[in-house]
């Protein structure tokens, strides 16, 4: 029988025998690691589902030649930019409502997060018809007020942001729960002292309720980070990365090379994603979590 004990991180000592975490390991390895390794390597060579052949960095070198290519790794940093700030913004606004005295607030946190639940894929057809530039219900709706709607998902310059703004809506119900739980999280010892000293509610807000709501906002900024540089199926419901290549991000890009049988150019571009997506959240991760810590 097996009696070895296993480690913690922290240098105390696990219940659980060494052996105990190895199904775990292997299932990691195997649908983690190796693929993986393996883009790495296929990321340099020139591949077919049959044979490979090593060509060094000229996949890399290609990438980043391309002006398409390019514009799709800044739309790819915007994008995640622009859906994350709007919803720790628009997250935290909705939070305060929802964890104070208003009426149907167990109905207004339902709503609030419904658009979490629903199918990606169908939201992006939905908001395509609805933004339509001729037919669609909110520029007709605009027309009614006497203002001329643009072409939300045809003009190149507004493509990619209306996108975003359509990806916020089904999103911000996530970082509203995320923050409603840190809010309700804070002791009420707070409040209350404040309100012996005469603080108003702004001053609450500021001095109480937004420092002690970091660990919430450093985990909706992470997860909306990480899931805006990884934005696929939304694009691609929605624009298909067009008009031209005005909402492309890595990610469609990537799709639109293995559609045409550039499989090592996409690999690399692959690995540029998982590049990318290290090189700007764990400095933002650590960051936010040295601050918390210093709370």
């Amino acid at each position: 029988m097996v009696t070895a004990i296993a480690s913690t991180a922290n240098g105390r000592r696990s219940p659980y025998p060494g052996w105990f975490f190895l199904p775990a390991a292997i299932v990691y390895g195997v649908f983690f690691l190796m693929p993986t390794f393996a883009s790495f390597y296929f990321s340099l060579t020139r591949w077919s589902l049959f044979e490979a052949s090593f060509i060094g960095l000229e996949n890399f070198i290609q990438f980043f030649r391309e002006p398409f290519l390019v514009k799709g790794l800044v739309n790819t940093v915007l994008y995640a930019a622009v859906t994350s700030g709007m919803k720790v913004v628009i997250g935290l606004l909705l939070a305060l409502m929802l964890t104070s005295q208003i009426m149907g607030r167990g109905l207004l946190r339902a709503l609030v997060f419904f658009p979490v639940l629903v199918s990606t894929i169908g939201v992006g057809i939905t908001f395509t018809v609805l933004m339509h530039p001729t037919k669609g219900a909110i520029n007709e709706g605009l027309s009614l007020l006497g203002i001329a709607g643009p072409g939300w998902l045809t003009d190149p310059s507004l493509a990619l942001f209306s996108v975003a703004l359509v990806d916020v809506w089904k999103g911000v119900g996530l970082a509203t729960v995320i923050y409603i739980a840190g809010i309700v999280a804070i002791p009420k010892d707070y409040y209350e002292a404040a309100r012996i000293d005469g603080g108003t509610k702004f001053q609450n807000f500021l001095y109480i309720t937004l420092p002690l709501s970091r660990p919430a906002t450093a985990t909706v900024i992470t997860l909306s980070f990480i899931g805006g540089l990884r934005t696929f199926d939304l694009i691609w419901a929605m624009t298909k990365g067009g008009p031209g290549f005005a909402s492309d991000t890595i990610a469609s890009v990537i799709y639109k090379q293995y559609q045409s049988g550039f499989f090592g150019l996409s690999t690399a571009g692959n690995v540029v994603l998982f590049i990318l997506i290290a090189v700007l959240v764990v400095p933002i991760t650590a960051v936010l979590n040295r601050r918390e810590g210093h709370q």
